[in-house]
């Protein structure tokens, strides 16, 4: 009975990380283009943060495709190790944002690094987008089990 509500479950958390990855790939995209094409290439801090966006984006786009593509019925065991990536994605996900923050933090008070400070924001942004969706499975599949 709760095998196929996981795997509907686990199917809609992938659909989510699909949108938000090609959101992200979208976004990013479009603010570089946007800026070649306005001609602020002196912007690097908007430069570097959607060059991140686009990027992680993409990233997070592919690995939920690819999950999408090995999705299948669980059973106790997998369901089990389901629940155990997702709480080390989610803190995976966590140093992602502590990464981004350091990122950050580091290019401003070294130098006023515009281009590490925009890095950093895309970082934060991505790996927070992240906790949320994770976190977001997490406490659906807690009621599941």
């Amino acid at each position: 009975m709760w095998s196929d509500t996981l795997l509907t479950l686990e199917r809609a958390h992938l659909l989510r990380l699909l949108v938000w990855g090609a959101t992200s790939m979208i976004a990013g995209t479009a603010l570089l283009a946007w800026l070649t094409a306005a001609g602020r290439s002196g912007s690097v801090l908007l430069r570097s943060f959607s060059i991140q966006t686009g990027a992680w984006g993409l990233v997070s786009a592919l690995i939920a495709g690819l999950g999408l593509l090995r999705l299948a019925d669980r059973d106790l065991v997998s369901a089990t190790r389901l629940d155990r990536m997702l709480w080390f994605s989610v803190g995976l996900d966590v140093g992602i944002v502590l990464v981004g923050i350091t990122l950050a933090v580091t290019g401003w008070l070294l130098g006023r690094r515009l281009s590490a400070v925009g890095a950093g924001i895309g970082v934060l942004v991505q790996g927070a987008g992240l906790v949320v969706l994770d976190l977001r499975f997490a406490a659906i599949t807690a009621r599941v089990f």
